[in-house]
């Protein structure tokens, strides 16, 4: 995989890393499990990327002090609203880096792509939106 896409990837899970903290609150107690281990999940691959990039010689980007939130959270529909959102973003990073993967860095990169659209299909389930599948998860058009 290419830095530049390694650099991408890395700043889509720290986003996604920030998003989940307000989205957790707003969540019902039997959604606020499935955040955290979203939120696990995105940090333990923001910890692979860091460390694949330190690998490569090149400097990993840190996570902005701060990112601003598409829509106020004000509710739980808004909250699950985001996190599929987030998750969907994320997986367009993952699935716009495929095409510069091989090996290791490709499997690492379908996973991604494969990890955060079961996760949107979830929040999708949850939110009650139908239907909760895509036909082609991280395609943006």
């Amino acid at each position: 995989m290419s830095p530049e896409s390694l650099a991408s990837a890395l700043n889509a899970e720290h986003a996604a890393i920030f998003a989940y903290g307000p989205i957790g609150v707003r969540l019902d107690a039997a959604s606020v499990a499935e955040a955290r281990d979203a939120e696990a999940a995105h940090r333990a691959r923001r910890d692979t990327l860091v460390l694949r990039l330190t690998e490569l010689g090149t400097t990993p980007p840190p996570a902005a002090p701060s990112y601003e939130l598409p829509y106020p959270l004000t509710d739980r529909s808004a909250a699950l609203r985001l996190a599929t959102e987030i998750e969907e973003r994320t997986a367009a990073v993952w699935r716009a880096a495929l095409p510069a993967t091989a090996g290791a860095d490709r499997a690492t990169a379908l996973a991604g792509l494969t990890d955060c659209a079961v996760r949107a299909t979830r929040w999708r389930r949850r939110a009650g939106v139908a239907p909760a599948t895509v036909p082609f998860p991280g395609r943006t058009a």
